[in-house]
């Protein structure tokens, strides 16, 4: 009875292993405001926007495989795991967090 149990859980959580993760939990990854100093604030306006696209781009991309995991943990038990989408994502978002740090500090849209 014990090992049926054991078995049971196993294949419960097998599906676990090697998942993608949402987009909404990848964090961001730092990245110095430093290489944003030297622009105005309607460039700055301009790099959001850029970030912005290519984020969106890579939250769909991340979805996608967010199901294609999912879809493939189902038949062999085992995710996909993340891809460079998501490695991207945490990265973009690290730069949009620079570029809103520097447009804070030269008071852009003030």
């Amino acid at each position: 009875m014990i090992k049926l149990a054991a078995a049971v859980a196993v294949l419960a959580l097998g599906g676990c292993i090697n998942m993608s993760t949402p987009p909404a939990e990848i964090a961001a990854t730092p990245v110095s405001a430093q290489r944003y100093e030297n622009q105005t604030c309607a460039q700055l306006i301009d790099e959001l926007g850029t970030i912005a696209k290519r984020e969106h781009q890579l939250v769909e991309a991340q979805d996608r495989r967010v199901k294609a995991s999912n879809v493939q943990a189902l038949v062999i038990n085992v995710g996909q795991g993340d891809g460079a989408a998501a490695a991207d994502l945490a990265q973009v978002r690290g730069e949009r967090e620079a570029v809103r740090n520097t447009m804070i500090a030269k008071q852009c849209g003030k």
